[in-house]
């Protein structure tokens, strides 16, 4: 009897793209067959946590807490009931001898794989597949390089120690405010420090007192130059009267460089997507994997901003497919060195067009999606470009005993920023330069004071708050530690997403509101649930227990006692 390798995918169309690949041709009811290889699908999860009242019907009553299994129970869920049961049914067949995870490649698609190869009691052994672009080639040769499902055991590990704390904190916590405030409130365990930053941000802005601050600008042929502030109005005027000539004390000229962008993780994609375009996080989200099963794209859903050292070569020949698709102009000689490096690159480099990109491919793109791989085309371009040039020139006068500064900018070399400006608008403008100025030399000049008002913090958008929970917990960790903020690239734009489903925040233009509702959870829940501090330290666990370096039994215990405080308050 030959021998067969089940191949389970996350989705139906890439199982479709690895079984045309495959020369797997002969479709059945919920699987593709054929040339030593059964190809079939989840449609993402298949298995789902329990609910509470599965481990006894005392906890049907929402005072029974804390809810902590023994032994966690999961259920398959009804609406993919029958596509588990075909993925099952394929597992125990006599003639499949390995499994082959094909899920996407990451924490989440490796606990959607190893959920449903559990809840079947499937013992076969498992092979993975572990690429990062759906290209033909990609997936040759990540068949021929199928790695042991025990070296990904960790990762799985650290995708069970998420799942498992996310119901901890959500259902315990969920239930004993809800209990306790006599009002159903939703409490997670990354969603609601989230939404404190959202509502912080607004108590902020609605408790701002508007103040005010006075320069006094000196000004003549030659230059115009600012002394520092002044709190009060009357001294700045007198200072102002007082001036006639100024004296220059200093000039300096100094040669600077702009570095050129990083290429693009998840996280920074769906911040320029949202300041640009004005996408949601989701939306971003939602093209860029429609672009990666496409097969123009890497995948998506990375955190890494670098490629591997051994991609040279192909990432040369899609800027040539880049200027050739969208005629931009490019560098001659782009640089790669700079965007690769392996220690930056964990699981899947930063984002990338594939060599499938063309302009016959554009044509059957939606407008949208357009707009997010040219964005993403065009920072590759950006990225291997030379740095912006530029000469700076700072003056110091001294008036009165008190110092003006000015500083010029002129621009030597454009480099990437030239590039740049072929699809986005640039708000950099050559500075009017000095005249000729020398160090000890006075100048006539005139003075004024200049009113300046003190502004408020602006409203949170999908851009700058994306930018918050990323950096959330930097200034607690050392510069060695791989992961720091709230949630991870895959998971932000859902946090967004299920605040606004709960009405906990709300869209006004780009800006995300905390409605009246929003305001009420943060005010009923202690400092510990509200702050990203504990969930900062968890998310940076699990990055150490999917490398191997941390325990994930140590882990849960850690987070049991947490959810044990909380029902205490």
């Amino acid at each position: 009897m030959t021998q067969l390798k089940l191949v389970v995918a996350e989705k139906p169309s890439v199982a479709a793209t690895i079984a045309k690949v495959l020369g797997v041709k002969n479709r059945k009811d919920g699987y593709i067959e054929g040339n030593d290889y059964i190809v079939t699908w989840c449609i993402g999860h298949l298995v789902a946590l329990s609910m509470p009242d599965a481990y006894g019907q005392e906890y049907k009553d929402w005072k029974k807490l804390p809810i902590i299994p023994d032994n966690w129970k999961y259920n398959i869920l009804p609406g993919t009931k029958k596509q588990f049961e075909v993925i099952k049914k394929l597992m125990h067949r006599s003639d499949v001898e390995s499994v082959v995870c094909a899920t996407d490649a990451g924490r989440e698609g490796e606990l959607i794989f190893r959920l449903v190869y559990n809840e079947a009691k499937c013992t076969k052994p498992i092979e993975r597949l572990w690429i990062s672009s759906l290209e033909d080639i990609s997936i040759k040769q990540g068949f021929q390089n199928l790695r042991s499902g025990k070296d990904y055991e960790y990762l799985y590990q650290s995708a069970l120690c998420r799942e498992r704390a996310d119901w901890l904190v959500g259902i315990n916590a969920s239930r004993y405010f809800t209990v306790k405030n006599n009002r159903t409130l939703s409490i997670g365990r990354v969603q609601t420090p989230t939404l404190n930053m959202i509502v912080e941000r607004d108590t902020a802005i609605n408790t701002f007192t508007k103040g005010y601050y006075y320069t006094v600008d000196i000004e003549c042929s030659e230059f115009t130059a600012s002394s520092d502030k002044f709190e009060d109005k009357n001294e700045a005027k007198n200072l102002a009267q007082s001036i006639s000539v100024a004296k220059i004390i200093s000039v300096k000229k100094e040669k600077k460089f702009t570095a050129p962008p990083k290429l693009y993780d998840l996280t920074t994609l769906q911040r320029e997507s949202n300041k640009h375009f004005g996408f949601t996080a989701q939306q971003t989200l939602d093209v860029v994997q429609k672009l990666y099963e496409a097969k123009l794209v890497t995948y998506p859903r990375t955190d890494s901003r670098y490629l591997t050292e051994d991609m040279e070569g192909t990432a040369l020949d899609v800027i040539l497919n880049i200027k050739d698709t969208f005629d931009f102009e490019t560098v001659d000689r782009p640089d790669i060195k700079p965007v690769m490096n392996n220690k930056y690159v964990t699981d899947h480099h930063a984002i990338i067009p594939t060599e499938n990109l063309n302009k016959t491919a554009l044509l059957g793109l939606k407008e949208n999606d357009k707009k997010v791989l040219t964005l993403i085309s065009l920072r590759l371009l950006t990225a291997t470009a030379p740095k912006e040039e530029y000469e700076l020139t700072k003056i110091v006068a001294e008036c009165e005993n008190n110092k003006f500064t000015a500083t010029n900018k002129k621009i030597i070399n454009h480099g990437f920023k030239a590039v740049e400006k072929q699809y986005l608008s640039s708000e950099e403008k050559d500075n009017a330069e000095f005249g000729n100025i020398s160090e000890n030399s006075d100048y006539k000049v005139t003075s004024k004071v200049t009113e300046h008002e003190t502004q408020p913090p602006k409203a949170y958008t999908e851009d700058t708050l994306l930018s918050a929970m990323e950096k959330a917990g930097k200034k607690d960790f050392s510069e060695d530690v791989e992961r720091v903020g709230l949630g991870t690239p895959a998971t932000r734009a859902g946090i967004i997403e299920t605040l606004i489903k709960r009405g906990y925040i709300e869209r006004k233009s780009k800006n995300l509101i905390p409605t009246a509702l929003g305001k009420e959870v943060i005010s009923s829940v202690p400092d510990k649930l509200k702050s990203s501090e504990m969930t900062v330290e968890w998310e940076n666990e699990l990055s150490q227990i999917a490398k191997g370096n941390s325990d994930s039994s140590g882990f849960m215990k850690q987070v049991e006692e947490f959810v044990r405080d909380i029902v205490k308050e």
